[in-house]
């Protein structure tokens, strides 16, 4: 956006919540417009649009709308306005930042929205643009998946502890020679059905958690195929290294690749790209902890599964390059995460198949 496209421009900030929704329009010079807050009905959203388009009338400007949406509760709202005017979303730490700002910084629904508008101002250029194409509704489908998959496997790990010490209670040591696994499927139906002797309630709490682990399992699979299905149309599976569950995971939190106009802008929303700390003649580049750590952590596993004995000889073989060079071996995975973004970023694009480019030793 131009500057004089800025001096143009109503920007309304809205703080999204699970009922009502407050909006603050501001002008290019920070001065604010108007206030106002609505329900989460399609009436509610028509006069905000009404009520904007009034406002930015009477002072010969036109609106620019930005949600700051944490946990998705703006979702029909964002359809709306996105019929209607240009529409953005605001990252919360952006508006967390521009209040720490202030010289007492206060915390409201007011301020909030008023916030957003701020950051527009300041970082109109910078902040995704709201899509509604196929690509990013089947983006949004596979993040809940692979979250609620992710909730999944943290409850199963906290079950399987849990497990183990009742098991040690009911059978000692000797639980472990039954099943190699003991929790497998063939060892939680013996637990769901044993009839051992000891204390009752402990061994209630044992079955019901058993049958609980036993669910999350059918669970688990059944989200995985429900992954393959939404998968059906990407080649990012075809990747060495990324399977069904990294696969989801990266195309959930990058959702539209068109938001990013290049690999470069992909690794830097990942956390993947180093960030510069130079002064004066001193060039240097440290790791960054910013970015989008699940997306971050989906390229992690991956440069790790390709390094791996039964992984990629040309990734292996760029990663021993880089170790060569002078590289720990910390700051070679970095650099693969960082070709593995570029990879990702033309697969998602072009919608090609893998092909490793061929590395020199």
């Amino acid at each position: 956006m131009t500057t004089e496209e800025k001096r143009r421009t109503m920007f309304v900030g809205v703080d999204v919540h699970k009922d009502t929704h407050t909006a603050v329009g501001v002008s290019p010079f920070g001065e604010k417009l108007f206030e106002l807050t609505v329900g989460n009905y399609d009436k509610d959203f028509r006069r905000l649009v009404e009520t904007a388009r009034s406002e930015a009338d009477k002072h010969v400007l036109l609106p620019y709308f930005g949600l700051e949406d944490c946990s998705g509760y703006g979702e029909r709202l964002a359809l709306h306005l996105s019929n209607v005017y240009p529409l953005v979303h605001v990252p919360s730490i952006m508006v967390d930042r521009q209040r720490a700002r202030n010289t007492h910084p206060e915390k409201s629904d007011s301020l909030d929205a008023y916030g957003v508008a701020e950051v527009m101002i300041r970082k109109i250029d910078t902040l995704p643009t709201f899509t509604v194409s196929e690509e990013s509704k089947k983006a949004k489908q596979l993040k809940e998946l692979s979250m609620e998959r992710e909730y999944l496997v943290n409850e199963r790990t906290r079950l399987k502890n849990h497990l183990h010490v009742l098991l040690h209670r009911i059978y000692n040591t000797g639980y472990r020679d039954k099943f190699k696994d003991p929790f497998s499927k063939k060892a939680l139906a013996y637990w769901c059905a044993a009839r051992p002797t000891c204390d009752p309630f402990t061994l209630k709490s044992m079955k019901r958690k058993a049958r609980r682990l036993r669910d999350i399992r059918d669970e688990v699979i059944e989200i995985e195929k429900e992954m393959d299905v939404l998968l059906e149309g990407y080649t990012i599976q075809t990747a060495s290294g990324c399977g069904t569950v990294i696969a989801a995971t990266i195309i959930g939190e990058v959702g539209d690749v068109a938001r990013f106009t290049s690999p470069a802008a992909l690794a830097k929303y990942a956390g993947c790209a180093p960030r510069e700390c130079s002064s004066g003649k001193n060039h240097r580049h440290r790791k960054t902890r910013s970015g989008n750590r699940r997306l971050n952590c989906a390229f992690h596993r991956m440069a790790l599964s390709q390094i791996s004995r039964m992984g990629n000889d040309a990734a292996r073989t760029y990663f021993e390059k880089k170790v060569r060079e002078g590289k720990s071996k910390s700051q070679a995975l970095v650099c693969l995460r960082r070709q593995l973004v570029n990879i990702v970023w033309m697969m998602l694009k072009h919608k090609t198949e893998y092909r490793y480019p061929h590395t020199e030793g």
